[in-house]
């Protein structure tokens, strides 16, 4: 029998100019709903910007030139065989250093992000110096976005996420590795150490260190008291409350994708809202227009990546966290002060053992896009002569031998 995980194939973009003429008679053909005067983000995303977003996709932003930019990626699919799901092909960005014992890293996007989130910090991990260390990077496309396929059956979970993506990383050759994850890619990262920690995944690092819950006394006890004994910081109150705040008012695209994804699939959504993600992102219209565009032609169609919020959280009746358990693996964290929630620092020590925190004065939920230099230069901090995670993987510190 053929091993599935055995055949790399290159990868390249060539969206067929019927679905480029179809889109673009959609966006002439649409129509627009009304809008309540100065409503502003408080029933969802602005009209105009739509209106405005939606006529820069149909008349000046240019598919093409894009295309040919994503096309200097390095880019493969491979087939990789999941239990009980057959076999996904699995579409990902592989990009090695000079340097012969780079550290394999593991790098995993989110929604409503990509495989492109990797870009703008490939030539800064995979650079060769004799100052810091450099890395080999693998940048998946997750099942049902970008151009890798769609999962066909309900319960592809933490568990299976955590398969694939150690299954693509030993398929190529990366049986020991690091990993690197913000948004969906920190909550598939605490699977995935759960899972494959120690044997596989020497450490990892987490641009979002969400926790899911507060520290409980049974399960988290000396952080629990701490909530008493230790006076909170002015900054972790207010960031409590501030989510308390988004948990209420801007968790609408969460809160629907986890329970009717479907929903939201059929309607064919042309531009989602996600407020405080791609909506303040500080990105340029032709920007947020490619990543709109990723999910439009993508394998699966726009709705499929919406799917893994229902599945992670089955149905809205858990949490992405179930299954994790903490795992004696060296973690580093990254803290920018555009993200989304902000718990208390001393929660994240429930993810798992901390070696490496790095504090940013800028950037965001997509720090690899938004401040990829500060993101590269905690990994290089972390995993570089004198950090705590140097030498974590076997033959592989980084540097030029």
């Amino acid at each position: 029998m053929t091993n599935p995980t055995a055949t790399e194939e290159p990868f390249k973009l060539a969206i067929p100019q019927a679905d480029l003429d179809l889109l673009r008679q959609k966006l002439r053909l649409v129509r627009f709903p009304d809008e309540l005067d100065g409503a502003g983000w408080d029933y969802g995303v602005p009209l105009g910007d739509v209106k405005r977003l939606a006529a820069h996709w149909k008349d000046m932003f240019d598919w093409r030139k894009a295309e040919a930019k994503i096309n200097e990626l390095l880019m493969f699919t491979r087939d990789i065989e999941v239990e009980g799901f057959g076999t996904l092909d699995v579409h990902y960005v592989h990009q090695k250093s000079e340097v012969k014992n780079a550290i394999p890293l593991l790098f995993v996007h989110g929604w409503p992000g990509d495989f492109l989130e990797v870009r703008k910090v490939l030539s800064l991990l995979t650079g060769k110096s004799p100052d810091h260390p450099s890395f080999h990077v693998v940048a998946p496309s997750l099942p049902g976005f970008g151009f890798s396929s769609a999962i066909n059956k309900p319960g592809f979970k933490g568990p299976q996420y955590a398969e694939l993506l150690n299954k693509l990383m030993v398929s190529l050759g990366y049986n020991e590795y690091v990993y690197q994850g913000g948004d969906w890619g920190h909550w598939l990262g605490l699977h995935a150490v759960t899972h494959y920690g120690h044997k596989h995944i020497k450490a990892w690092h987490s641009n979002m260190p969400l926790t899911g819950a507060p520290p409980s006394s049974l399960k988290n006890p000396l952080i629990f008291l701490s909530k008493f004994l230790l006076p909170f910081r002015k900054t972790d109150a207010r960031n409590l409350k501030a989510a308390q705040m988004i948990n209420k008012q801007g968790s609408a695209y969460n809160i629907l994708q986890s329970t009717k994804p479907q929903t939201l699939a059929a309607a064919g959504l042309d531009i989602r809202e996600a407020r405080g993600l791609v909506g303040q992102l500080p990105l340029t219209d032709d920007e947020v227009i490619e990543w709109v565009s990723i999910y439009w032609f993508s394998k699966a169609g726009p709705g499929a990546a919406g799917r893994i919020y229902y599945e992670m959280s089955s149905g809205g009746t858990g949490t992405a966290f179930d299954g994790c358990v903490w795992q004696n693996v060296p973690l580093g964290i990254s803290y920018f002060p555009g993200e989304v929630v902000h718990p208390p620092r001393s929660w994240s020590h429930m993810l798992g053992k901390i070696v490496f925190q790095g504090e940013h004065e800028k950037g965001g939920h997509f720090a690899a896009h938004e401040v990829p230099d500060a993101l590269a230069g905690d990994l290089r901090k972390m995993y570089g002569k004198g950090g705590p995670a140097y030498g974590v993987v076997p033959g592989r510190d980084g540097y030029t031998t």
